[in-house]
């Protein structure tokens, strides 16, 4: 009978740990992409860029982004999204639609994927000043 209470015991202390760990991590992911939020993006002179194709890549976990940006004549054209592991924030894969049109960063994000939307710009910011 002793063993089985020792045992009861030492998987209760186990689960116990567990969802501490579990709530730190939550609660680091959590507040890592709300800082991501507050992250500022800036278009860089497109007048500087020569034309071709440059490679941007950001990621801010458990979101990750590997891009391909497009200039031509000191224009974005093109914005190839590679790899985009992100979730439920597929949806804001639209958001690079926004920046060719307005040729800029400053776009809003979309709703319902935001942090998606925010570290696909900044591999956009990323591609561009590397």
């Amino acid at each position: 009978m002793r063993t089985k209470y020792k045992i009861l015991i030492a998987l209760g202390v186990i689960m116990i740990g567990a969802g501490i760990l579990f709530t730190v991590m939550y609660n680091m992911i959590n507040t890592g992409l709300e800082d991501l939020l507050e992250e500022t993006c800036v278009m860089p002179d497109l007048s500087l860029i020569e034309d071709g194709v440059y490679e941007g890549h950001y990621d801010a976990f458990p979101i990750e982004v590997t891009l391909y940006v497009t200039i031509e004549d000191h224009v974005i054209t093109q914005i190839q999204i590679t790899e985009h592991n992100s979730g439920r924030g597929g949806p804001a894969e639209v958001i690079v639609d926004d920046v060719i049109s307005n040729q800029s960063l400053d776009v809003d994000l979309i709703s319902g994927a935001s942090y998606s939307s925010q570290v696909i710009l900044l591999a956009i910011e990323n591609a561009l000043t590397s």
